[in-house]
């Protein structure tokens, strides 16, 4: 080789025009490549060569496309090779030598390397400026810290098992076999058994090690929970009220080796939390609320409020941008030691690199000194989810300048300077300071930003509303669960009325729908909700009050053009029940008033309306979209349908949803009901009352099903359909010319499922785990792109169908369905009811030993389709995918759910049509709430399943032996 070949730079030959692009950017692209794909480029050129063997190039290749178990195997490369691509077994041990090329050199790659080798031994912050206390008390606790600054606590957690049975060679011998979540930048799931997470430990050089982070711990390995127990400093927690599989994740098992660790962050819903560490040692730094860290980018969705961040790793955050901060503007940082507890208060931003091999175990919590910084990151709206992370640099300019000369706590400092400040002496986080009148002591820095509830609820969207609004798919639980988590609490924590009544306020607008609901029972000569009955309660989708022996109901869901039909639906289908004497309006509660209460010059007004015709109120409104009918139920069922199948043609936008708001509100005065909730119930009903349930459930069912619906105008349904120029999707010609009702009927129903087929994956992935994401890529050759086939009930559409569409409840779920005391009961003091009753009501029922069904509730998700859809709560919500439950529900629902067929039977793969499970399988993927996340939750084996047709006779087979009765 001479000298002119030795410096020649091959760059230019090698790259071509890409030479231009600098290597990151060249990385970041052969990141978004398959693992092939690099495979073939690593063969165009030399520096091709080189960028396409890079490790960490093959490791992020690896995570992306992994998921399941996984087992390295010594390079990231014949990872990817041999876990994703399937090789043949000839290829797996074949390792060419590497080539070697001068004339190429790469800063970036340089440093990346550097980062994948370095050692941390010597990488910690002495005792940092963490305030170390021993032996804290529960007041000096709550006083000091909680919720105010952090602090590094040792004493605690000397009498655990843990403390020296957490070692890597104890788990190992004790939980070897057992495979623990990775955490990794990937969406997919990934775990690995912990005997070969512990070899890979031992040989990886990677930048951003794989690192044990498993908030399921407790589930597959339940032992490891008898070796440690909550410090008592932490043991006040408010999900603890929450069922096992209703509350958020918030305990983990971390082991990780050095480098790894977690990169900045701020903790889910604004909970606090706290850590401890076992074993190794871990490096710790920490900002205010507020503080957005060197090198961090936040990202606030203005749709529904999700906080996206993206940050360097922890290594090379601490390698490349702490040696960048002025003295002023370092974090607060320490070095945590084995048996040394760090806690954590709400939205404080940390970052924490691992020196060595640790393990450790943390857990988040909600108290009553963070409860309404949980309940304000859950209010809809997205300005203050980011003010509560990143403070002024949330707002644009002109929003923060409003703050600004409206705050009284404001500073001249620039907005500029704003971006560089942070605290110089963490006991200047505990400066008293006044905030809209009010004194706290929650920290109020120089620039003018507190992190104090009432300075951030100004930030809040008094627009939107928790009804109405788009939920972040970054909230810890959904909006049943956090309706039902505020109701749980008021009723179990009334010692605590006044601060839930705070956060239900910021969270649900509890204050303006009580002061709705106190008109209403004015109105109507009802005593006036009691404390008790201040807050909505269960977790529907409208905001329901029980007040005295009457239950009140606002129909807000959706905005007024919803609710309006949703109100229409529901008397419409009273009526219809009443003017044929059904057997089903013994079972379903009693209608005393209802009408509507709007806001009209700042007073609240009223008018009686039984859902026929069009008051002036609404036509006046302009915030109906849709042509209704001036005679009979203008907004009945086939209003809302129409609705439906219109919007079902339109993108829909975050802005939709506040179209129909307005200070007009639908409202329905119903029976109170005797008894309990048959969620309430169900841990205690013997096996007879449940499936006394079940055949009670199959009959009603059986009324519902038969009861004849209003007809459709098919006129009107044309109008619409011309007026969309709809033309079908994914094959499926949803715009028909219809022949006959029952053919239109099904047409609306076909073209709702082919829309929703259309944005199906990016929903179920957005929903994530538990749903496997391997499944998820397999939907379009699952799910049939023409429905026609799939409704095997239909022969031919233009010609009518095989049997008409039924009225559907949709909604029948365990807090839908009230049960009471079975009239075999009795106590020695003598008749039941009797003895029970107080001021009008079942007041105790301790010594109920048996329960019947008496009534089902909540018919405002009424509708017209496929009667297998009203299965699909029931089996998964009230049964829990019992199957014997099931075959008690079928065998006393009598009725057929299908025609037998033999059109597509001959056909290739149509035998697969003819599967009741198939379609019951289809609709559960295509369902509008998260239905296959309590599939796999009730059958966790199938998280694992490697086709759906696994999952369809896992759950539903039970189907395929129903023909109903004739």
């Amino acid at each position: 080789m001479d000298d002119s070949s030795a410096h020649r730079d091959r760059r230019p030959e090698a790259l071509g025009d890409l030479g231009v692009l600098p290597d990151e950017t060249l990385c970041s692209i052969l990141e978004s490549l398959s693992p092939r794909d690099v495979a073939r480029l690593a063969c165009v050129s030399s520096v091709m060569y080189v960028l396409c063997n890079e490790e960490p190039l093959w490791m992020s290749l690896c995570l992306k496309g992994a998921s399941g178990l996984l087992q390295y195997q010594g390079s990231w490369k014949k990872t990817t090779l041999l876990h994703n691509e399937n090789l043949p077994d000839k290829y797996k041990e074949y390792q060419p030598r590497p080539l070697y090329f001068d004339g190429f050199n790469s800063l970036f790659l340089y440093r990346r390397l550097y980062r994948c080798h370095t050692t941390l031994e010597s990488f910690h912050a002495d005792d940092g400026n963490v305030e170390r206390r021993k032996d804290l008390s529960l007041k000096d606790f709550y006083d000091q810290f909680d919720a105010k600054k952090p602090v590094m606590l040792t004493g605690l957690v000397e009498t655990w098992p843990a403390r020296h049975k957490w070692t890597t060679d104890q788990l190992l011998q004790n939980y070897g076999d057992v495979a623990f979540k990775i955490s990794q930048r990937s969406s997919r799931k990934v775990s690995m058994k912990f005997k070969d997470y512990v070899s890979y430990m031992e040989v990886q050089h990677d930048e951003d090690p794989l690192y044990i982070f498993d908030e399921k711990f407790g589930e597959v390995a339940p032992s490891l929970l008898k070796d440690y127990s909550v410090p008592h400093l932490f043991q006040e927690d408010f999900f603890d009220i929450l069922d096992a599989e209703q509350r958020p994740s918030y305990r983990w098992l971390i082991i990780g080796p050095q480098r790894s660790g977690a990169s900045w962050h701020v903790d889910p819903a604004l909970t606090s939390a706290w850590n401890t560490l076992l074993s190794g040692r871990k490096r710790w730094a920490l900002y205010p609320p507020g503080k957005v860290p060197l090198g961090v980018t936040v990202h606030v969705n203005e749709e529904d409020g999700d906080v996206n961040i993206e940050t360097p790793s922890s290594l090379q955050w601490w390698l490349d941008y702490y040696p960048l901060l002025p003295d002023e503007d370092k974090p607060i940082e320490c070095t945590q030691l084995p048996g040394e507890t760090i806690y954590v208060p709400s939205g404080w931003w940390h970052c924490v690199l691992n020196l060595e091999t640790t393990i450790a175990v943390t857990q988040n919590y909600v108290n009553s000194n963070n409860f309404e910084f949980v309940c304000l990151d859950m209010a809809p709206g997205y300005r203050h989810k980011g003010v509560c992370r990143v403070g002024w640099l949330a707002l644009d300019e002109e929003t923060y300048e409003n703050v600004r000369q409206s705050t009284t706590c404001y500073s001249d400092l620039s907005r500029k300077e704003k971006r560089a400040k942070t605290i110089k002496d963490v006991d200047n986080l505990n400066s008293e300071s006044t905030v809209n009148g009010a004194s706290r002591n929650y920290g109020l820095w120089k620039d003018g930003f507190s992190y104090d509830i009432e300075f951030l609820s100004i930030f809040l969207d008094r627009d939107r509303d928790h009804y109405l609004s788009p939920w972040s798919v970054g909230n810890s639980i959904g909006q049943r669960e956090l309706r039902e988590w505020l109701s749980k609490l008021w009723i179990q924590k009334p010692q605590m009325r006044e601060l839930i009544w705070k956060g239900a306020c910021i969270a649900l607008n509890a204050d303006k729908w009580l002061e709705c609901a106190s008109k209403i029972c004015a109105i109507h000569n009802l005593p006036l909700p009691s404390d008790d009955e201040r807050l909505p309660v269960g977790s529907g989708s409208n905001p329901v009050y029980l007040v005295g022996n009457s239950v009140v109901k606002i129909f807000v869901e959706g905005g007024l053009e919803a609710s309006l039909y949703g109100f229409g639906t529901e008397l419409e289908f009273y009526s219809l029940l009443h003017e044929i004497n059904s057997p089903l309006k013994k079972h379903i509660p009693g209608i005393l008033a209802n009408g509507i209460i709007y806001v009209e010059d700042g007073s609240f007004n009223n008018l009686t309306w039984d859902g026929k015709g069009v008051p002036d109120i609404i036509s006046k409104s302009n915030l109906i979209k849709t042509k209704c009918d001036v005679h009979g139920f203008s907004f009945g069922v086939w209003g809302k349908k129409q609705l439906e199948y219109k919007n079902a043609g339109m993108e829909m936008d975050g802005s939709d949803s506040l179209a129909g708001h307005s200070s007009i509100w639908p409202y329905m005065i119903m029976k109170r009901c005797e008894g309990k909730m048959f969620a309430d119930l169900r841990d205690t009903l013997s096996w007879e009352d449940a499936t006394n349930l079940a055949s009670f459930l199959g009959e009603q069912l059986n009324h519902l099903h038969l009861l004849p619906h209003p007809p459709l105008n098919i006129s009107s349904l044309t109008d619409i359909e011309h007026e969309l120029s709809f033309t079908g999707t994914d094959g499926c010609g949803a715009t028909v010319n219809y022949k006959s009702n029952t053919a239109a009927e099904w047409g609306v129903f076909l073209r709702n499922l082919t829309m929703m087929r259309k944005n199906v994956s990016s929903r179920l992935t957005k929903w994530g785990d538990p749903i496997p994401s391997s499944l998820i890529e397999k939907i379009d050759e699952y799910v049939p792109p023409d429905f026609v086939k799939l409704l095997n009930i239909i022969e031919n559409l233009p010609r009518g169908a095989c049997k008409p569409c039924s009225w559907i409840h949709s909604d029948i779920m365990d807090d839908n369905i009230y049960m009471e005391p079975s009239s075999a009961y009795s106590i020695s003091s003598g008749n039941a009811e009797d003895a029970a009753k107080v001021n009008g009501h079942l007041s105790s029922y301790d010594e109920v030993k048996s329960w019947r069904p008496s009534y089902i509730l909540d018919f405002s998700d009424l509708s017209i389709g496929d009667p297998l859809f009203d299965l699909i709560p029931i089996y998964l919500d009230v049964f829990r995918g019992d199957s014997d439950l099931l075959k008690r529900f079928l065998e006393s629902y009598k009725l057929p759910f299908a025609s037998p067929i033999s059109k597509y039977e001959s056909t290739d793969g149509g035998q697969k049509y003819a599967r009741l499970s198939y379609v019951a399988m289809c609709y559960c993927i295509l369902h509008d709430e998260n239905v296959l996340g309590a599939i796999f939750t009730i059958w966790k084996e199938l998280r694992s399943a490697k086709s759906w047709e696994e999952v369809e006779l896992t759950v539903w087979s039970e189907l395929n032996n129903y023909n109903g009765f004739p």
